[in-house]
Formats: structure tokens, C-alpha cells, sequence
């Protein structure tokens, strides 16, 4: 069963072109690893909820934009030894002043497809 992993992360809007070769970059490792697709989304219609919402689950400021981003795997058993393989590879060796985000206000998680239409 095809399995997913989703991601939410507030990105500073000065920094879409840089998020974007990164997201590249490791949408590519990502690939050689298993991944059957990456898709990472820049947000352009995501409002401000008054209970919880997309921005206000990652705290996103001002000047950040939400991107909504998620790996589809052919199953949990390829994602779990592809995502060890991935964060094993140096190109994915995070330098902490190079980083286009703000990684502890990321979530993701892992999710079984359910429905596929």
C-alpha cells in the first residue's frame, strides 16, 4: 500500500528561490532512494484560522509563507529504508546558516493512503 509523508513548514517569502533548489536537490536523493514523487507546494491561498490553521500550526511570521510539501512511497517498508538511506547521504547534511527555513517549526509525519483516487 502506497504510503505518504507530509510536511508543513514556514519558509521566509525572501527565500523561495533558495527553498526551491534545495527542495530540489533533495527531491533527488529522495527519488534515488525509492520515493516514487516529491511535490512541495508554496502556499498562495492559505488563510489564518481563529481556532488552528496551516499558519498558525508552524507559527509562521509576517514576512514567512507556508509550504505544504509530501514524498509518496510505494509502502512503508521502502519509505522507512528510504528515509534512513536519504538522511545518511552527505548532500542531505543540513549546514544550520545555509537553511532556507526554520526547521524546528516544521511538522510532518507519516501517513497510510486510505483513499486514491
Amino acid at each position: 500500500m502506497t504510503y505518504v509523508d507530509g510536511f508543513v513548514v514556514p519558509v521566509p517569502t525572501a527565500n523561495r528561490e533558495t527553498y526551491r533548489k534545495v527542495a530540489e536537490m533533495a527531491a533527488g536523493v529522495f527519488k534515488e532512494c525509492g520515493a516514487l514523487s516529491v511535490v512541495e507546494c508554496w502556499g498562495d491561498d492559505v488563510p489564518e484560522g481563529k481556532v488552528t490553521s496551516f499558519p498558525m500550526a508552524v507559527k509562521r511570521k509576517e514576512d514567512e509563507t507556508v509550504v505544504f510539501s509530501w514524498i509518496t512511497w510505494p509502502s512503508k517498508q521502502v519509505r522507512d529504508a528510504g528515509m534512513k538511506k536519504a538522511m545518511e547521504d552527505p548532500r542531505m547534511q543540513p549546514n544550520p546558516s545555509n537553511m532556507p527555513f526554520d526547521g524546528q517549526r516544521m511538522i510532518y509525519g507519516g501517513f497510510e493512503v486510505i483513499v486514491s483516487a
